[in-house]
């Protein structure tokens, strides 16, 4: 049961933000920089302390939307004095920067996405181009091949993975023109994350790729630095990226799962009591994710419509048959690539 006045407290302290010029003047520092301003938070890991969740969604996003539902959850049920908050819109920094503040200890949970493949050649499983069907088939692949093979070499690599939640399936937006084929995609300038899978996928498309922050984004496509951009339609609407975008090409290339991860040094010295909340309530979060990443899709899709771009559906199989390489790099530089392919292939099937 609650402890009296906690529902108050969660509701009203489950996200933060700063003024918007002090968030961008933070994430601009270098990360050691970036902690002192922030302060670090030293000393007695077992001591009730708030709980800092890091991510890069704009507020309404599905990374904002999860966040926000799971500090709700665990709020009601922590001890006194500890308390998760989400901050959102790349305030605590963007994926790497956060990542680093993991291993530091100075922010307690991440949500990092394609950015693990770059941390780890072995999450570059899902950056192969229309691996996860649906949602059905990426639990049944959570099952099959995240928890037994992906989540060791994460904690090996100072990640531990508490669970697994979702970017989303993405999809390509740009200003020049509808992308029916890979060969729309010449010569685009497309901002992709820094995931090095990202960039062999659209290389291998004709597009020309370019890594960029999510909090880079909105400018680079108003000024024209960049084309367009992928990204699921929860990031596209959250970031506010169909204002600067003539036409968005429902492609599905890769669906991107996003991971709540923890330091397992700073995770392991957390009571017991303190753990087990937040471990059931980050994986009993899911269905709520999964759920209303689906409403999302739908909802937003009319939205932008709405909002005047032009939406079309290309057919797959061209996009999938130049990009086939992507499959046979993998399975040939990743050790166990081939077989985390299979599985995660099969996984599910009757």
């Amino acid at each position: 049961m609650a402890r009296p006045g906690t529902k108050r407290k969660a509701d009203m302290r489950v996200n933060r933000s700063f003024h918007p010029a002090t968030a961008r003047v933070i994430a601009a520092l270098p990360v050691f920089a970036a902690i002192a301003v922030l302060g670090a938070c030293g000393g007695d890991a077992s001591a009730p302390r708030e709980l800092k969740m890091g991510h890069v969604g704009e507020p309404g996003s599905l990374f904002a939307l999860s966040a926000e539902e799971f500090a709700r959850r665990a709020n009601e049920r922590l001890p006194e004095g500890w308390e998760v908050v989400s901050y959102g819109s790349s305030q605590l920094g963007g994926d790497e920067l956060l990542l680093q503040k993991i291993k530091l200890g100075t922010v307690d949970f991440a949500l990092p996405s394609t950015i693990m493949s770059s941390q780890i050649d072995a999450f570059g499983l899902f950056e192969m181009p229309y691996l996860v069907r649906d949602r059905a088939h990426m639990r049944a692949i959570e099952e099959a091949v995240v928890w037994p093979d992906l989540a060791p070499l994460a904690d090996a690599a100072g990640y531990r993975i508490l669970s697994v939640w979702e970017n989303g399936f993405r999809h390509v937006t740009n200003s020049r023109r509808p992308v029916e084929t890979p060969a729309d995609l010449a010569g685009l300038k497309l901002r992709t994350p820094s995931g090095v899978w990202r960039l062999k996928l659209f290389q291998a498309l004709g597009a020309n790729p370019t890594p960029m922050a999510l909090s880079e984004v909105f400018i680079g496509l108003q000024t024209g630095v960049i084309d367009g951009q992928e990204n699921p339609l929860a990031q596209i609407w959250g970031s506010k990226l169909h204002e600067v975008q003539q036409y968005l090409s429902l492609t599905g290339h890769v669906y991107t799962p996003g991971y709540v991860v923890v330091s397992p040094s700073r995770w392991d010295a957390l009571p017991d009591d303190v753990r087990a909340i937040l471990e059931e309530e980050a994986r009993g979060v899911q269905p709520f994710v999964h759920e209303t990443a689906e409403r999302l899709d739908l909802e937003l899709l009319d939205r932008i419509r709405a909002e005047g771009v032009q939406v079309n559906m290309p057919p797959r199989e061209p996009f999938l048959e130049a990009s086939r390489s992507m499959y046979d790099e993998y399975a040939t530089t990743v050790q166990g690539g081939a077989d985390l392919v299979q599985r995660a292939t099969a996984a599910g099937s009757r």
